[in-house]
């Protein structure tokens, strides 16, 4: 995702999609687009009152027109405050709506994308979608597409009434327009820039904020902190830089618009006044010239600040909608329940079978060459292997987090593929070595948002792991609290839970990876015994590193490089001296 480029300071394309938003909204959008009317109108009439007020009222000693004159403009100006106020509130009020409409999309899209679609994204950018895109969006409805009708009602407005009054002296103040166009050019060329570069250096933040307060642990551990804070202050510095220039920028414009307009309103006084002697204009209008002539000026450089608004709209709307169009590679939910028009069925006993599977990461580096064997209804499996000879990616494949290269999974003699994916995954129990804790309670982490489960299953799933040893000796037992990433908990205590959390399910299939490497071996051996029971009948894969836990188990299947080379009970494959039998012989010399 590159942050740092800028498309085109105004796209058709995307603004009639971010359109598409404001349609919920059409009465608060009609509601506020009359106050920016309304308001443009008051503020036209007030110099002409003025203009009344001296050349009719004040000239003529008319006290009581001037009266009028002066409740009438306090009334113009109390109208106003309401017209104010309500566009404000309506705006705000619709920015924010479409702010949470958007923030919903785009994380109920990320929820579906696949696995595949974060490990080449970081997550830090992922929350800049979230987080500052979607807020210059709301920039853009509430202050933005809808007001700046109401800056150029007010441009043609003021042209109108000052070539009405006099055309001559119109063209007089309107001679530095020139002038204000090559500085706002000016203004918006290099604002561009410097927006480009700013938004680039946020996403950097976010993203090395995100890396690095994840990995604490590791920073610390590894004494990396004034390394890491060296490499912040470099990110922070270049972000502040950028920022500083573009004050700069800011710093010029807005002083030259004020220049420019005094310059108007001098040429205004000089014309106008000679004018105003000599008999050709009047006092009034000359006053007039110059109200009007003051707020000719506050639009242009509304107008300037709302091209940036805009800018960073279509940059923000460009990143946004290129996430909300990224597809979906793994097809979801089709009917519930049903498989094909077939429904899905509901034995206690699944069976899994990889046929000819291939599977890479990354173009052809395959990690799985030609894996085929098939898992018998209720029967327990063991997969071993040395590191990086595909264990993790089996299991991956086989619950759909990514799509096979080659090949096919078949649970129940259905293709993974035919599954509704909800369905799938809710068949199997899963227990991974890298356990992932959210903020809440012990239960809630066991329950993990199925209410469907009782306390009473939460305490039985406990005790069948034996994680309920620990819990009850908390002073909260189940509702005690549990920090971000289950930070007050040890590696062990989080492995029960992630037991618990599986079984409180009651899954037809039990997947278990690496699942008894963060425990000791007491307590490797109380797990086990509850697995004992709770595997029986059941379809069961254990992916293992310590050979000693799968001995028991119906089939072991041996990987190495990616390929399936043996296959057999535990005394079976020790009998072929092969690759099992070297891992066995190496884990008893460490022991």
């Amino acid at each position: 995702m590159q942050d740092d480029v800028l498309g085109k300071a105004y796209d058709a394309r995307l603004m009639r999609r971010l359109l598409v938003y404001l349609k919920p909204h059409a009465g608060a959008v009609s509601v506020a687009f009359v106050m920016i009317v309304g308001g443009a109108l008051v503020e036209l009439a007030q110099p002409w009152l003025v203009r009344q007020a001296i050349d009719q009222d004040i000239a003529h000693g008319d006290l009581a027109g001037l009266r009028q004159i002066a409740l009438l403009y306090f009334g113009l100006v109390a109208l106003m405050f309401v017209f104010d106020y309500l566009q404000t509130t309506m705006l705000q009020m619709i920015g924010q709506r479409i702010m949470h409409r958007l923030r919903m999309e785009v994380f109920g899209h990320l929820q579906k994308l696949d696995i595949a679609y974060y490990d080449h994204h970081p997550v830090g950018r992922l929350m800049t979608r979230v987080t500052t895109d979607v807020d210059a969006l709301n920039d853009l409805f509430a202050s933005g597409v809808i007001t700046v009708f109401g800056d150029v009602l007010m441009l043609v407005g003021i042209m109108g009434a000052m070539l009405v009054m006099s055309w001559r002296l119109a063209l007089v103040a309107f001679s530095v327009l020139p002038l204000i166009w090559l500085t706002t050019h000016w203004f918006r060329v290099h604002v561009r820039e410097s927006y480009r570069q700013v938004r680039g250096l946020i996403a950097r933040i976010n993203a090395f904020l995100q890396e690095h307060i994840t990995g604490m642990a590791t920073v610390q551990l590894f004494r990396q902190e004034s390394r890491t804070f060296a490499r912040f202050d470099a990110i922070n510095r270049d972000h502040r830089d950028v920022n500083i220039e573009s004050i700069f920028y800011y710093a010029v414009f807005y002083p030259v618009i004020e220049l420019l307009a005094a310059l108007s309103a001098a040429l205004i006084i000089w014309v106008g006044g000679r004018w105003a002697l000599q008999g050709i204009g009047t006092l009034g209008g000359l006053v007039a010239f110059l109200l009007y002539a003051r707020r000719f000026f506050q639009p242009i450089s509304d107008l300037s600040e709302k091209f940036n608004i805009l800018q960073a709209a279509m940059a923000a709307s460009e990143r946004i909608f290129g996430l909300l169009d990224t597809p979906v590679q793994i097809a979801r939910a089709r009917n519930a329940g049903r498989i094909g028009g077939v429904e899905v069925p509901r034995s206690l006993h699944v069976s899994i079978e990889f046929d000819h599977v291939w599977f890479a990461y990354v173009d052809d580096q395959f990690v799985l060459r030609d894996i085929s064997f098939v898992i018998q209804p209720g029967q327990r499996i063991g997969i071993v292997g040395a590191t990086g000879s595909g264990k993790t990616t089996m299991v991956s494949l086989l619950l759909r987090l990514y799509e096979v290269t080659r090949g096919r999974i078949l649970v129940d003699g259905v293709d993974i593929r035919h599954w509704d994916l909800a369905e799938l995954r809710g068949l199997f129990g899963l227990v991974l070595q890298d356990v992932h804790l959210f903020a809440g309670t012990i239960a809630s982490n066991i329950r993990l948002g199925h209410t469907e489960i009782t306390d009473e299953a939460v305490a039985s799933a406990a005790l069948a792991v034996h994680a309920s040893r620990f819990i009850e000796a908390l002073p909260q037992r189940y509702e005690t609290p549990v920090a971000e990433r289950g930070a007050t908990l040890s590696a062990g205590q989080k492995q029960l839970l992630s037991f618990a959390r599986a079984l409180a399910r009651n899954p037809r299939v039990l997947v278990l990876d690496e699942a008894t490497s963060s425990v000791d071996t007491e307590t490797e051996a109380l797990i086990q015994d509850g697995l004992r029971v709770l595997m029986r009948g059941r379809t069961a894969l254990a992916i293992a590193h310590r050979l000693s836990t799968i001995q028991d188990v119906d089939l072991i299947l041996v990987l190495h490089k990616g390929e399936l080379r043996e296959r057999g009970t535990h005394q079976e494959l020790l009998a072929l001296r092969g690759l099992y039998f070297r891992l066995y012989e190496l884990q008893l010399r460490q022991v």
